[in-house]
């Protein structure tokens, strides 16, 4: 039987984001979190003599989120790009977990298709002392777990 060692759950800091916009490659050093979520679709199927309704699964559907520090031009300058031209932008991230002192060993997951959904345009904080931040919403059209954390 497989068992928790307190040193192999994973350090949420130890790691990296990239996003690959229009050929470049931008490391999200300014990002505090960032989450992507897979849902998926199921019809429902009921049936006679079943009084329980199954459910079959028809898709999927590829969310997520991020925090990040107010700081960066990147996410306002991709939305001015698309209210400008028409041309909306599309690009691929990748996200590792590489905690050095846990078994579990390093991950990398991609997304494909990622797309804006919100940004923060402007912000003051009269009220705060902590640094602004922001959130930035995102689908995505696809996914692929690149390296796998180990089996432990």
């Amino acid at each position: 039987m497989a068992k928790l060692h307190s040193q192999d759950t994973i350090n949420g800091k130890e790691g990296k984001a990239y996003a690959k916009i229009n050929g470049n490659n931008e490391e999200l050093f300014f990002a505090k979190t960032i989450e992507a979520t897979i849902e998926k679709s199921k019809s429902e199927i009921k049936s006679i003599g079943k009084r329980m309704t199954g459910h079959k699964t028809t898709g999927m559907s590829g969310t997520g989120s991020m925090t990040i520090y107010y700081m960066t031009p990147l996410f306002r300058s991709l939305l001015k790009q698309y209210k400008d031209t028409g041309r909306d932008v599309y690009f691929n991230m990748m996200i590792e977990n590489e905690d050095p002192a846990s078994a579990a060993g390093k991950q990398v997951v991609n997304l494909f298709g990622v797309n804006l959904d919100s940004t923060i345009l402007t912000k003051l904080d009269g009220d705060s002392d902590d640094p602004l931040d922001e959130e930035a919403d995102f689908t995505f059209e696809d996914f692929d777990i690149a390296t796998p954390f180990n089996k432990i």
